[in-house]
């Protein structure tokens, strides 16, 4: 499976990218407490909630290629219940994360024999906010474009070749040994590929099956409407046991997408909300020198799922270590200074705060246009479109505004885990 359109705009600072890359293989193709199968899927989920095609029809792929149920593809409802039940916090971190209890991981880690074990658990809440992360910086940076479009950035069928997406990285600074890994996965891949493309054809020769039966019946249906009197024909479409099914296979083994993203969540009306805007009574601000990535998640997330706790941490401090000494210039302050600024103001939209911090920074060093375009990227990254990308910020360069987006990505995900680690440690003690 490739990240072409993500690693292409990562590029631009490859010492990010090179710790990107190594995060990824390891959430997604490592060993970890979770089935292979089972984090495409929840990778499926995450990315439904924002409606991004372009990473579910990636894990769509791959988890076919995992050898995951085609069924599952249906919708929620054909999947196993102990997956299912991970629909609620999936559903709040992604938008609110501030909701998330303890009571939310007791349900889910005694459910009989549909629960969870911790070590599970640590690794699908990483998943689900590594994802909705992701999905804010497809988005930001206008990956997720219709197909077909051919403009820059946009979305190709994600072709079943062996290329693994650590090879879009040639040139830059990626670890020779994380090549190496991914190519001998790539190549073990390529020994599955007939199977799984005749696989995928299979789904297509069915679902066109049951489409022609549909297309007959809407025609006897048009048919006998026409001899009614009074009755139009064809204005009601039997239902389509194939809904959700995805992907869709052409002659070339290319998925040409997921077609219908609602299938992979329930509530889809439920979205982000100004946190000042909270009940009062429910939720407090979350204060960091209370609960810290450095103090308390850190050591949480590695006891329960080995070595992730080191990979994520390497990214928060790569993407604080990038340099932006031509953006701080601009805005006429140091570099820390300005990075500071945009990860708090991220964080304090879910309601982290900082004691040490004087907020009213924010405002004088982000321009109204840049926080307007930080706020849509992060909280409700599917309404962003390219355009706004080249609008904000006219004056700097593509490189400065992808930094944007990864400090966007690594804030984000950092405030979802912090609010989910918080929720399992108070549940252990």
């Amino acid at each position: 499976g490739r990240l072409e359109a993500v690693t292409q705009q990562m590029g631009y600072h490859p010492q990010y990218l090179d710790s990107f890359l190594k995060t990824q293989h390891y959430l997604m193709h490592m060993d970890g407490p979770l089935p292979f199968d089972c984090r495409h899927y929840i990778a499926i989920m995450a990315a439904a909630r924002h409606q991004c095609r372009y990473l579910v029809n990636l894990h769509v792929l791959q988890f076919l290629r995992a050898g995951g149920d085609p069924q599952w593809l249906r919708g929620l409802e054909f999947i196993p219940p102990k997956l299912r039940n991970l629909n609620e916090i999936n559903k709040i971190l992604a938008h609110r994360p501030w909701l998330i209890t303890k009571e939310h991981i007791e349900k889910l880690l005694k459910i009989s024999e549909w629960s969870w074990s911790l070590a599970e658990l640590v690794h699908a809440v990483v998943l689900l906010a590594h994802c909705h992360a992701l999905a804010s910086f497809v988005f930001g940076c206008g990956c997720e474009q219709d197909e077909g479009l051919g403009g820059p950035g946009s979305l190709k069928p994600l072709s079943l070749g062996n290329q693994c997406f650590c090879e879009a990285t040639a040139g830059n600074s990626c670890s020779q040994e994380l090549l190496r890994i991914n190519r001998k996965r790539s190549l073990d891949s390529c020994m599955e590929l007939d199977s799984l493309r005749e696989r995928m054809q299979r789904i297509h020769v069915e679902t066109e099956g049951r489409d022609e039966m549909r297309l007959l019946q809407q025609d006897r249906e048009e048919g006998e409407g026409q001899r009614a009197e009074g009755v139009q024909g064809g204005t009601e479409h039997c239902s389509d046991p194939s809904a959700g099914l995805s992907p869709f296979a052409d002659t070339d083994g290319e998925v040409t997408g997921a077609t219908n993203l609602a299938c992979y969540m329930q509530d889809p009306d439920f979205g982000y909300q100004d946190f000042a805007r909270r009940d009062e009574d429910q939720t407090q601000v979350f204060r960091v020198q209370d609960y810290s990535w450095e103090d308390h998640g850190f050591s949480l997330v590695n006891r329960l799922y080995s070595d992730i706790g080191h990979l994520l941490d390497e990214k928060f401090r790569m993407v604080d270590g990038l340099q932006s000494s031509a953006m701080a210039k601009r805005q006429g302050c140091e570099p820390s200074v300005f990075k500071r600024g945009i990860w708090n103001y991220i964080h304090c939209m879910f309601g982290i705060r900082y004691d040490d911090y004087d907020y009213a920074e924010v405002n004088q060093l982000l321009e109204r246009m840049l926080k307007v375009y930080i706020k849509t990227v992060t909280c409700y990254p599917e309404k962003t479109n390219s355009e706004m990308f080249d609008r904000f910020w006219k004056q700097f360069k593509h490189s400065e505004k992808v930094h944007v987006n990864l400090l966007i990505l690594e804030a984000r995900m950092q405030a979802e885990l912090l609010y989910a680690l918080q929720a399992i440690t108070q549940y252990m003690i």
